[in-house]
């Protein structure tokens, strides 16, 4: 099965190169030139491997770096074109696990990406699905956590928010939540939808999912 990399770099001509070369080595490649796009890239996508440029126009890469460590042990190899031993500290410190600066041979970056991929098992690369800064669920163990501690759950209550979560900015009808969610198990109204929808927001946040007012509900994308 192929290798995914996601390559996070906002110079065109850079993430243009390691694509064009990473693809020659029959990986997969996925690009984001922003913090925001690297994360929508990450929510619900299987990624082996990141390429993290330090300086991003809407943030760092050692803050979008905390933030992917939270979710994912993906391994990490961060770019920057400063040669600083107090960056490379810090970013390693941080959760990355290798780190080069600019310029560099593209042959030496591919032999470290090959290195990293082989420390990998496959298991240590699955990721969380975020739902919003503070809250990620587990699929394996239909498991939801609001600031790494455990929140409780009704199966249904469950599925609806794994619903939203992996069609964040889509606007569900009640009748189309019901027919995803609760299919031929349900007898009962469209305020079903409205309760659980409540109980999500009471146990986790508020906003976390929007009323669409004449049409249903949706979940903003991060």
């Amino acid at each position: 099965m192929n290798k995914t990399i996601l390559i996070i770099e906002d110079e065109d001509s850079i993430a243009d190169i390691l694509a064009y070369a990473l693809r020659k080595e029959g990986f997969s490649v996925l690009a984001a030139s922003t913090g925001k796009g690297a994360l929508d890239r990450l929510q619900g996508t299987e990624i082996d491997l990141i390429i993290l440029d330090l300086m991003l126009p809407d943030t760092t890469g050692f803050e979008l770096c905390k933030k992917i460590m939270a979710i994912s042990n993906v391994p990490i190899l961060m770019l920057t074109a400063r040669d600083d031993i107090v960056d490379k500290i810090l970013g390693l410190e941080l959760g990355a696990d290798d780190y080069m600066t600019k310029p560099f041979d593209i042959r030496e970056l591919i032999a470290r990406v090959k290195t990293l991929l082989r420390r990998q098992p496959r298991e240590s690369l699955y990721s969380f699905l975020i739902v919003n800064e503070c809250i990620k669920i587990d699929p394996r163990s239909h498991s939801v956590f609001k600031n790494n501690e455990t929140v409780t759950l009704k199966p249904k209550e469950y599925e609806l928010l794994l619903l939203f979560t992996q069609h964040k900015n889509r606007v569900f009808t009640r009748e189309e939540i019901l027919d995803t969610v609760w299919a031929m198990d349900f007898d009962g109204g469209l305020r079903t939808v409205d309760v659980h929808v409540q109980r999500i927001r009471k146990k986790l946040d508020p906003s976390i999912i929007e009323t669409v007012f004449g049409t249903g509900y949706k979940m903003k994308g991060l």
